[in-house]
Formats: structure tokens, sequence, C-alpha cells
């Protein structure tokens, strides 16, 4: 698949870390047929910080839909959750 045929996200997730944040995130993508194309995270002094892209071209949701079931699961979590598509995330963030 070529990258513009693509429905890219880019969802990032911070928070005070404790065991189950990756699982209960990328379960949540999993269950809407949401494909991680990248992930990356990190713990630094008890903080928890990551960032993945996502392609959602095959998923069985809206964005909005997505994105509510993920603010659902990060406050059962405790940490926060900032989903964006990857189109607006380069025009905010274009220099």
């Amino acid at each position: 698949m070529q990258s513009h045929d693509k429905d890219l996200l880019v969802i990032t997730v911070i928070g005070v870390d404790k065991p189950g944040i990756v699982a209960g995130i990328t379960s949540v993508l999993a269950s809407f047929n949401v494909n991680i194309e990248d992930i990356s995270q990190t713990v630094l002094r008890g903080f928890f910080a990551m960032i993945m892209v996502a392609d959602m071209s095959k998923a069985k949701c809206s964005l909005n839909e997505l994105r509510e079931k993920l603010e659902v699961k990060a406050k059962e979590l405790g940490v926060e959750v900032f989903v964006q598509h990857s189109d607006i995330f380069k025009a905010m963030h274009r220099v």
C-alpha cells in the first residue's frame, strides 16, 4: 500500500508510568482494526510518553469514535491521549 493510500493518525499518550498503558491503548486500536505503523515509548523519571503513527484506512469506526474510545480508555488508565490526523499534525508543525 502506498503512503498516499493510508489514512494516518498521530497518537500521543502521556502520564505517570504504570503497567498496562501500552496494552490498554493498543487494544482499543486493535478492536477497531487500526494498524500501528510506528511506535516509540519512553519513561523519563517516572513519566510515561508514547507516540504512535497508526493507519485507520481499514478501521471499523470513524475518527471521532476512535478518539472517544481512546479518551475513555486513557481516563481509566490515568493518562492523557491526543489523536490528530497526520495532515493536520503536519500543517500545525510546518516551519
